[in-house]
Protein backbone atom coordinates (compact mmCIF):
# COMPACT_ATOMS: atom_id res chain seq x y z
CA UNK A 1 0.00 0.00 0.00
CA UNK A 2 1.42 3.57 -1.09
CA UNK A 3 0.09 6.27 1.21
CA UNK A 4 0.72 10.23 0.48
CA UNK A 5 0.31 12.48 3.59
CA UNK A 6 -1.13 15.08 0.86
CA UNK A 7 -4.49 17.34 0.43
CA UNK A 8 -5.62 18.85 -2.63
CA UNK A 9 -8.28 20.95 -3.07
CA UNK A 10 -8.35 21.17 -7.14
CA UNK A 11 -11.19 22.48 -8.99
CA UNK A 12 -11.32 19.73 -12.08
CA UNK A 13 -14.72 19.89 -14.61
CA UNK A 14 -14.62 16.38 -16.03
CA UNK A 15 -14.57 16.56 -19.56
CA UNK A 16 -17.08 15.54 -21.65
CA UNK A 17 -15.42 12.38 -23.20
CA UNK A 18 -15.32 11.07 -19.78
CA UNK A 19 -18.94 11.22 -18.48
CA UNK A 20 -20.04 7.98 -20.09
CA UNK A 21 -19.15 4.55 -20.67
CA UNK A 22 -19.39 5.22 -24.12
CA UNK A 23 -15.89 6.49 -24.40
CA UNK A 24 -14.04 4.09 -22.34
CA UNK A 25 -11.35 3.58 -22.28
CA UNK A 26 -10.59 7.06 -24.22
CA UNK A 27 -8.17 6.46 -26.48
CA UNK A 28 -4.88 8.72 -27.39
CA UNK A 29 -2.94 7.19 -30.78
CA UNK A 30 -0.24 8.48 -33.15
CA UNK A 31 3.51 8.59 -33.43
CA UNK A 32 6.34 9.47 -31.33
CA UNK A 33 7.51 11.42 -33.55
CA UNK A 34 5.82 14.12 -36.57
CA UNK A 35 8.41 13.15 -39.34
CA UNK A 36 6.95 14.17 -42.31
CA UNK A 37 3.58 15.34 -43.27
CA UNK A 38 2.90 12.14 -45.46
CA UNK A 39 3.70 10.16 -42.41
CA UNK A 40 1.60 12.05 -40.29
CA UNK A 41 -1.74 11.98 -42.66
CA UNK A 42 -0.98 8.32 -43.42
CA UNK A 43 -1.03 7.79 -40.04
CA UNK A 44 -3.58 9.78 -38.72
CA UNK A 45 -5.87 8.49 -41.72
CA UNK A 46 -5.35 4.99 -40.71
CA UNK A 47 -6.54 6.00 -37.05
CA UNK A 48 -9.19 7.56 -37.78
CA UNK A 49 -11.05 4.48 -38.98
CA UNK A 50 -11.29 3.48 -35.44
CA UNK A 51 -13.83 4.87 -33.83
CA UNK A 52 -12.15 4.08 -30.41
CA UNK A 53 -9.51 6.61 -31.32
CA UNK A 54 -10.40 10.21 -30.10
CA UNK A 55 -7.14 11.95 -30.00
CA UNK A 56 -4.50 11.81 -32.33
CA UNK A 57 -0.77 12.82 -30.97
CA UNK A 58 2.52 13.63 -32.05
CA UNK A 59 5.66 15.00 -30.66
CA UNK A 60 6.51 17.98 -32.72
CA UNK A 61 9.54 19.24 -29.84
CA UNK A 62 11.29 15.98 -28.84
CA UNK A 63 13.78 16.73 -26.03
CA UNK A 64 16.45 14.06 -26.14
CA UNK A 65 18.99 13.26 -23.87
CA UNK A 66 21.79 13.97 -25.99
CA UNK A 67 22.30 16.84 -28.70
CA UNK A 68 22.86 15.42 -32.23
CA UNK A 69 19.52 13.47 -32.42
CA UNK A 70 16.17 13.69 -33.65
CA UNK A 71 14.50 16.90 -31.71
CA UNK A 72 11.38 17.03 -33.58
CA UNK A 73 10.31 18.68 -37.02
CA UNK A 74 9.02 21.67 -34.35
CA UNK A 75 6.37 24.64 -35.95
CA UNK A 76 5.79 23.33 -39.09
CA UNK A 77 4.56 20.24 -37.89
CA UNK A 78 1.96 21.81 -36.26
CA UNK A 79 0.19 22.89 -39.72
CA UNK A 80 0.10 18.94 -40.64
CA UNK A 81 -1.74 18.57 -37.05
CA UNK A 82 -3.85 21.09 -38.51
CA UNK A 83 -4.85 18.63 -41.54
CA UNK A 84 -5.47 15.97 -39.68
CA UNK A 85 -7.85 17.73 -37.96
CA UNK A 86 -9.29 19.26 -40.88
CA UNK A 87 -9.58 16.00 -42.44
CA UNK A 88 -9.96 13.29 -40.03
CA UNK A 89 -11.92 15.12 -37.28
CA UNK A 90 -10.00 13.54 -34.54
CA UNK A 91 -8.81 15.82 -31.86
CA UNK A 92 -5.02 16.68 -31.64
CA UNK A 93 -2.55 16.79 -28.61
CA UNK A 94 1.26 17.60 -28.42
CA UNK A 95 3.80 18.04 -25.70
CA UNK A 96 4.51 21.71 -24.86
CA UNK A 97 8.50 22.10 -22.61
CA UNK A 98 8.58 26.14 -23.51
CA UNK A 99 5.86 28.80 -22.88
CA UNK A 100 6.60 29.49 -27.21
CA UNK A 101 5.76 25.97 -27.67
CA UNK A 102 2.27 26.81 -25.66
CA UNK A 103 1.93 30.03 -27.97
CA UNK A 104 2.73 28.39 -31.32
CA UNK A 105 0.55 24.43 -30.21
CA UNK A 106 -2.68 27.38 -29.46
CA UNK A 107 -2.31 29.18 -32.93
CA UNK A 108 -2.72 26.34 -34.86
CA UNK A 109 -5.67 24.95 -32.50
CA UNK A 110 -3.88 22.35 -30.85
CA UNK A 111 -6.83 20.92 -28.57
CA UNK A 112 -5.26 19.91 -25.73
CA UNK A 113 -1.75 20.37 -24.31
CA UNK A 114 0.78 17.93 -22.61
CA UNK A 115 3.72 18.20 -19.95
CA UNK A 116 5.93 15.83 -20.00
CA UNK A 117 7.94 13.41 -17.34
CA UNK A 118 11.35 15.60 -17.66
CA UNK A 119 9.11 19.16 -17.49
CA UNK A 120 7.35 18.35 -14.61
CA UNK A 121 10.13 17.51 -12.47
CA UNK A 122 11.55 21.34 -12.70
CA UNK A 123 8.57 23.61 -10.62
CA UNK A 124 10.16 26.43 -12.35
CA UNK A 125 8.99 25.42 -15.81
CA UNK A 126 5.99 24.19 -14.65
CA UNK A 127 4.55 27.46 -13.25
CA UNK A 128 5.93 29.39 -15.97
CA UNK A 129 3.98 26.94 -18.43
CA UNK A 130 0.85 27.32 -16.30
CA UNK A 131 1.45 31.26 -16.78
CA UNK A 132 1.19 30.90 -20.07
CA UNK A 133 -1.87 29.18 -20.36
CA UNK A 134 -4.24 31.42 -17.55
CA UNK A 135 -7.26 32.86 -19.43
CA UNK A 136 -6.92 30.44 -22.31
CA UNK A 137 -9.68 27.34 -22.84
CA UNK A 138 -7.64 24.23 -23.45
CA UNK A 139 -7.00 20.87 -22.19
CA UNK A 140 -3.89 20.16 -20.03
CA UNK A 141 -2.86 16.44 -19.72
CA UNK A 142 0.22 15.84 -16.81
CA UNK A 143 2.92 13.48 -17.11
CA UNK A 144 4.41 11.56 -13.88
CA UNK A 145 7.81 13.11 -13.54
CA UNK A 146 10.11 10.43 -14.09
CA UNK A 147 11.23 10.16 -10.34
CA UNK A 148 8.66 8.33 -8.09
CA UNK A 149 7.51 11.55 -6.45
CA UNK A 150 3.66 11.43 -5.66
CA UNK A 151 3.99 14.98 -4.26
CA UNK A 152 5.90 16.54 -7.11
CA UNK A 153 3.61 14.75 -9.56
CA UNK A 154 0.53 16.49 -7.53
CA UNK A 155 2.00 19.87 -7.79
CA UNK A 156 2.27 19.98 -11.25
CA UNK A 157 -1.66 19.43 -11.47
CA UNK A 158 -2.13 22.18 -8.80
CA UNK A 159 0.10 24.12 -10.60
CA UNK A 160 -1.76 24.12 -13.90
CA UNK A 161 -4.84 24.12 -12.14
CA UNK A 162 -4.43 27.41 -10.01
CA UNK A 163 -3.85 29.04 -13.89
CA UNK A 164 -7.45 28.47 -14.47
CA UNK A 165 -7.19 25.01 -15.76
CA UNK A 166 -9.89 22.55 -15.62
CA UNK A 167 -10.01 20.27 -17.81
CA UNK A 168 -6.90 18.35 -16.41
CA UNK A 169 -6.31 14.79 -16.78
CA UNK A 170 -3.13 13.00 -15.60
CA UNK A 171 -0.90 10.62 -17.53
CA UNK A 172 1.07 7.60 -15.93
CA UNK A 173 3.84 6.44 -18.46
CA UNK A 174 5.63 4.58 -15.39
CA UNK A 175 9.29 6.04 -13.35
CA UNK A 176 12.66 5.29 -13.52
CA UNK A 177 13.72 2.44 -11.61
CA UNK A 178 17.90 1.61 -11.07
CA UNK A 179 16.88 -2.00 -9.55
CA UNK A 180 16.51 -4.59 -12.99
CA UNK A 181 13.01 -4.91 -14.56
CA UNK A 182 11.46 -5.50 -17.19
CA UNK A 183 10.45 -2.58 -18.16
CA UNK A 184 11.33 0.91 -19.37
CA UNK A 185 9.95 2.90 -16.75
CA UNK A 186 8.24 1.05 -13.43
CA UNK A 187 4.46 1.05 -13.71
CA UNK A 188 4.52 1.33 -9.99
CA UNK A 189 0.75 0.91 -9.89
CA UNK A 190 0.52 1.80 -5.91
CA UNK A 191 1.37 5.50 -7.26
CA UNK A 192 -1.50 6.26 -9.93
CA UNK A 193 -4.30 4.27 -7.49
CA UNK A 194 -3.15 6.65 -4.12
CA UNK A 195 -3.45 10.14 -7.33
CA UNK A 196 -7.02 8.51 -8.09
CA UNK A 197 -7.80 8.35 -3.66
CA UNK A 198 -6.29 11.86 -3.48
CA UNK A 199 -8.03 13.40 -6.73
CA UNK A 200 -10.97 10.81 -7.65
CA UNK A 201 -12.21 13.36 -10.03
CA UNK A 202 -9.24 13.61 -11.90
CA UNK A 203 -9.24 11.01 -14.90
CA UNK A 204 -5.99 8.94 -15.56
CA UNK A 205 -4.77 8.27 -18.61
CA UNK A 206 -1.95 5.39 -18.79
CA UNK A 207 0.93 5.05 -22.03
CA UNK A 208 1.70 1.63 -21.96
CA UNK A 209 4.26 2.16 -24.95
CA UNK A 210 6.68 4.60 -22.24
CA UNK A 211 5.95 1.82 -19.29
CA UNK A 212 7.01 -1.35 -21.59
CA UNK A 213 9.21 0.07 -24.07
CA UNK A 214 8.78 -2.96 -26.46
CA UNK A 215 6.08 -3.55 -28.25
CA UNK A 216 5.16 -7.21 -26.83
CA UNK A 217 4.29 -6.18 -23.62
CA UNK A 218 1.76 -3.64 -24.42
CA UNK A 219 -1.07 -5.53 -23.96
CA UNK A 220 -0.43 -7.09 -20.82
CA UNK A 221 -0.19 -3.46 -19.68
CA UNK A 222 -3.18 -2.23 -21.36
CA UNK A 223 -5.30 -4.59 -19.94
CA UNK A 224 -3.63 -3.94 -16.17
CA UNK A 225 -4.40 -0.46 -16.53
CA UNK A 226 -8.20 -1.34 -17.61
CA UNK A 227 -8.70 -3.26 -14.42
CA UNK A 228 -7.01 -0.98 -12.55
CA UNK A 229 -10.24 1.12 -13.45
CA UNK A 230 -7.89 3.92 -14.81
CA UNK A 231 -9.59 6.02 -17.78
CA UNK A 232 -7.40 5.45 -20.80
CA UNK A 233 -4.59 4.77 -22.85
CA UNK A 234 -2.51 6.86 -24.44
CA UNK A 235 -0.08 4.62 -27.28
CA UNK A 236 2.45 5.40 -29.97
CA UNK A 237 1.00 4.38 -33.52
CA UNK A 238 3.54 4.75 -36.38
CA UNK A 239 2.37 3.57 -40.05
CA UNK A 240 5.17 2.04 -40.28
CA UNK A 241 6.93 1.42 -36.96
CA UNK A 242 10.65 -0.08 -37.98
CA UNK A 243 11.47 3.01 -39.87
CA UNK A 244 10.50 5.75 -36.94
CA UNK A 245 12.70 7.95 -35.91
CA UNK A 246 12.29 7.28 -32.57
CA UNK A 247 11.19 4.88 -30.11
CA UNK A 248 10.66 2.11 -33.08
CA UNK A 249 11.11 -0.53 -30.23
CA UNK A 250 7.86 0.67 -28.21
CA UNK A 251 5.37 1.55 -31.62
CA UNK A 252 2.90 -0.59 -33.28
CA UNK A 253 1.09 -0.01 -36.72
CA UNK A 254 -2.45 1.05 -36.92
CA UNK A 255 -3.81 -2.57 -36.99
CA UNK A 256 -2.07 -3.87 -34.49
CA UNK A 257 -3.72 -1.15 -31.98
CA UNK A 258 -7.03 -2.11 -33.40
CA UNK A 259 -6.27 -6.05 -32.59
CA UNK A 260 -4.62 -5.02 -28.96
CA UNK A 261 -7.63 -3.08 -28.29
CA UNK A 262 -10.03 -5.71 -29.66
CA UNK A 263 -8.66 -8.04 -27.29
CA UNK A 264 -8.86 -5.94 -23.77
CA UNK A 265 -11.41 -7.58 -21.45
CA UNK A 266 -13.59 -4.08 -20.33
CA UNK A 267 -15.08 -5.81 -17.19
CA UNK A 268 -17.77 -3.77 -15.01
CA UNK A 269 -17.13 -1.59 -12.31
CA UNK A 270 -20.12 -3.09 -9.87
CA UNK A 271 -21.44 -5.66 -9.81
CA UNK A 272 -25.51 -7.54 -10.23
CA UNK A 273 -27.20 -7.05 -6.39
CA UNK A 274 -25.84 -10.59 -5.61
CA UNK A 275 -22.59 -9.92 -6.38
CA UNK A 276 -22.34 -6.64 -4.11
CA UNK A 277 -23.66 -8.33 -1.49
CA UNK A 278 -20.96 -11.39 -0.82
CA UNK A 279 -18.37 -8.59 -2.26
CA UNK A 280 -19.54 -6.48 0.79
CA UNK A 281 -19.41 -9.37 3.34
CA UNK A 282 -15.53 -9.73 2.49
CA UNK A 283 -14.91 -6.29 2.69
CA UNK A 284 -16.39 -6.51 6.34
CA UNK A 285 -14.47 -9.11 7.00
CA UNK A 286 -11.55 -7.76 5.92
CA UNK A 287 -12.21 -4.46 7.59
CA UNK A 288 -12.76 -6.44 10.70
CA UNK A 289 -8.93 -8.20 10.58
CA UNK A 290 -7.84 -4.64 9.93
CA UNK A 291 -8.59 -3.29 13.15
CA UNK A 292 -6.87 -6.68 14.65
CA UNK A 293 -4.24 -6.02 12.59
CA UNK A 294 -3.88 -2.42 14.21
CA UNK A 295 -4.45 -3.36 17.39
CA UNK A 296 -2.13 -5.88 17.62
CA UNK A 297 0.68 -3.69 16.07
CA UNK A 298 -0.07 -1.58 18.15
CA UNK A 299 0.25 -3.52 21.33
CA UNK A 300 3.56 -4.47 19.75
CA UNK A 301 4.73 -0.89 19.47
CA UNK A 302 3.92 -0.41 23.49
CA UNK A 303 6.18 -3.44 24.31
CA UNK A 304 9.15 -2.04 21.75
CA UNK A 305 8.42 0.95 23.68
CA UNK A 306 9.27 -0.76 27.25
CA UNK A 307 12.12 -2.38 25.64
CA UNK A 308 13.71 0.54 24.67
CA UNK A 309 13.45 2.00 27.98
CA UNK A 310 14.91 -1.01 29.51
CA UNK A 311 17.34 -1.01 26.97
CA UNK A 312 18.66 2.57 28.26
CA UNK A 313 18.15 2.37 31.77
CA UNK A 314 20.50 -0.60 32.07
CA UNK A 315 22.95 0.92 29.42
CA UNK A 316 22.39 -1.45 25.96
CA UNK A 317 22.49 -0.16 22.85
CA UNK A 318 19.34 -0.51 20.30
CA UNK A 319 20.34 -1.89 17.47
CA UNK A 320 21.26 -6.00 18.28
CA UNK A 321 21.97 -7.19 15.06
CA UNK A 322 22.18 -10.78 16.26
CA UNK A 323 18.17 -10.87 17.32
CA UNK A 324 17.28 -8.92 14.04
CA UNK A 325 18.83 -12.01 12.20
CA UNK A 326 17.03 -13.92 14.32
CA UNK A 327 13.85 -12.32 14.18
CA UNK A 328 14.29 -12.53 10.06
CA UNK A 329 15.04 -15.62 9.78
CA UNK A 330 12.08 -17.07 12.18
CA UNK A 331 9.46 -14.68 10.53
CA UNK A 332 10.81 -15.59 6.74
CA UNK A 333 10.13 -19.33 8.02
CA UNK A 334 6.29 -18.85 9.36
CA UNK A 335 5.61 -16.20 6.77
CA UNK A 336 6.53 -18.17 3.76
CA UNK A 337 4.99 -21.30 5.05
CA UNK A 338 1.63 -19.52 5.28
CA UNK A 339 1.89 -18.53 2.14
CA UNK A 340 3.61 -15.16 2.22
CA UNK A 341 5.74 -14.14 -0.42
CA UNK A 342 9.59 -13.02 0.70
CA UNK A 343 9.68 -9.83 -1.02
CA UNK A 344 6.36 -9.18 0.84
CA UNK A 345 7.44 -10.17 4.17
CA UNK A 346 11.25 -8.23 4.00
CA UNK A 347 9.20 -4.67 3.05
CA UNK A 348 6.63 -5.50 6.11
CA UNK A 349 9.74 -6.86 8.31
CA UNK A 350 11.82 -3.20 7.62
CA UNK A 351 8.79 -1.59 7.99
CA UNK A 352 8.02 -2.55 11.53
CA UNK A 353 11.88 -2.36 12.27
CA UNK A 354 12.55 1.05 10.95
CA UNK A 355 9.53 2.09 13.13
CA UNK A 356 10.96 -0.04 16.35
CA UNK A 357 14.21 1.62 15.75
CA UNK A 358 13.09 4.97 15.70
CA UNK A 359 10.65 4.86 18.41
CA UNK A 360 13.57 3.08 21.11
CA UNK A 361 15.70 6.17 19.10
CA UNK A 362 13.33 8.98 20.35
CA UNK A 363 13.00 7.10 24.19
CA UNK A 364 17.50 7.35 24.36
CA UNK A 365 16.87 10.75 23.24
CA UNK A 366 14.55 12.26 25.11
CA UNK A 367 15.96 10.49 28.38
CA UNK A 368 19.51 12.65 27.48
CA UNK A 369 20.67 14.00 30.54
CA UNK A 370 20.99 18.04 29.92
CA UNK A 371 24.76 19.77 29.87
Amino acid sequence: MYLCNVSTNMDIALPRDFRDRENFPFIIAGPCSAESEGQVLRTARQLADNPVVKVYRAGIWKPRTRPGTFEGVGEKGLLWLEKVKAETGLKTTVEVARTDHVEKALKHGVDILWLGARTVVNPFVVQELAEAMKGVSVQVMVKNPIIPDLKLWIGALERVNAAGIKQLFAIHRGFHYFEKSPFRNAPMWEIPIELKRLVPRLPIIVDPSHICGRRDMLQEISQKAIDLEMDGLMLEVHENPAAALTDAAQQISPDELKAMLDKLVLRQRTGSPDFESRLEVLRTEIDKLDGELLQILAKRLEIIDEIGDYKRKNNITILQMKRWAGIIADRFSIGTNLGLREDFLKKLLNLIHKESIQRQTKIFNKNQPEE
